[in-house]
């Protein structure tokens, strides 16, 4: 497909800056398997749900991934000091990360990057798209520490580049579920939930069960192709436990509806799906891609937030309820005023009736 077919135009000030608060203040928007929308919010979610619904969850808990070092001045081949920003995106393994860096160009192989007077990294491969390969000077459990004391958050760049990160940042972007540290991006669509929402739906008999997919910044990246069929994913690590998968499957053969809380626990039950109305317990790296005509083994409805234009997230909720029911939706999104991506408002959608 086309991917100028997935562009839409967002005013600025419909980006969320901050979270609803409390968080399961936000707006929704529910959209029905027929196409037809209705203006909710989140706290209405135990009235749409029904007795016996599985929600997914993704329980993946976000590091401070977003490093600002400086690379030195060259003793061979000229170029004084230079700043570096770097978001890491996906660990490889005890010592090394990809990470997304700026400025790309002005970094060799073999450049050191230093982060603080302790934690520093060489860069021992390059890729298009300021994307590279660091090895750093500690490893695993050290590693972790020294990238917790020199790092910050990694808010995307939407929200970065208009005001700093701060301490409130470090409790707003994350989830309730937040337990196993990997992604270098929150699982958003989770952040609508509090304790008062969790009980309101177990009060209404709706059931629940985690997964873990460590998300990377390369999964909110607009897609740069011309056609969907060019287009590369980044690979996320992801796992369902055995608990989860009898969870699913039980409630798959039973009628019972599965619904994932954002397109990362969506991307991990269809990456691990057996079959229709089949998934296993594993582990795996996963880079799914789905766009419209994709079929989905397991997911009944998802809650999400509402995803940047051209971008695999947004194409992923065309191929579950369809590209012009959902072109019509944020239509009426943005003239109503509902909140945009990360910290932004949501959507409840139903799969598309066949």
């Amino acid at each position: 497909m086309r991917v100028s077919d997935f562009d839409f135009h967002l005013p600025e000030e419909r980006i969320a800056l901050r979270p609803a608060r409390p968080r399961d203040a936000a707006r929704m928007l529910h959209v029905a398997s027929n196409g037809v929308f209705a203006d909710r919010g989140v706290r209405d979610l135990p009235d749409l749900l029904q007795p016996g619904d599985l929600m997914v969850f993704n329980d993946t808990r976000v590091i401070p991934a977003a490093l600002k070092g400086i690379r030195p001045a060259r003793a061979v081949g000229g170029g004084g000091p230079v700043e570096v920003e770097v978001n890491l995106h996906k660990r490889i393994d005890a010592t090394a990360w990809r990470a997304f860096v700026r400025p790309a160009k002005r970094l060799r192989m073999g450049d050191e990057i230093a982060f603080d007077d302790t934690l520093k990294a060489e860069v021992t491969g390059k890729s298009e798209g300021g994307d590279v390969r660091l090895v750093f000077n500690a490893a695993g459990a050290a590693l972790d520490a020294a990238i917790a004391v020199a790092g910050e958050m990694p808010l995307p760049p939407y929200i970065a580049r208009k005001r700093g990160v701060d301490e409130q940042d470090e409790a707003d972007y994350q989830t309730l579920f937040a337990t196993h540290e990997g992604s270098v991006a929150a699982p958003t669509a989770g952040l609508h939930f509090t304790p008062e929402l969790m009980a309101a739906l177990e009060a209404r008999g709706v059931e629940q069960t985690r997964v873990t997919l460590h998300v990377g910044a390369g999964t909110f990246l607009p897609v740069k192709s011309d056609d969907t069929d060019d287009h590369q994913m980044h690979s996320e690590w992801c796992t369902v436990s055995r608990e989860a998968a009898d969870a699913i499957n039980a409630a798959k053969a039973e009628g019972r509806r599965v619904i994932p809380v954002g397109t990362t626990a969506l991307r991990t039950i269809e990456s691990l799906a057996s079959g229709p109305g089949v998934i296993k317990a594993g582990s795996r790296d996963t880079d799914i891609f789905l766009t419209p005509g994709s079929s989905f083994a397991i997911t009944d409805m998802l809650m999400t937030n509402f995803h940047l234009p051209r971008s695999t997230l947004f194409m992923l909720v065309s191929a579950l309820s369809g590209l012009d029911v959902m072109q019509r939706a944020y239509a009426h999104a943005i003239a109503a005023e509902y909140r945009f991506y990360s910290y932004g408002d949501a959507c409840l959608l139903e799969r598309q009736a066949s």
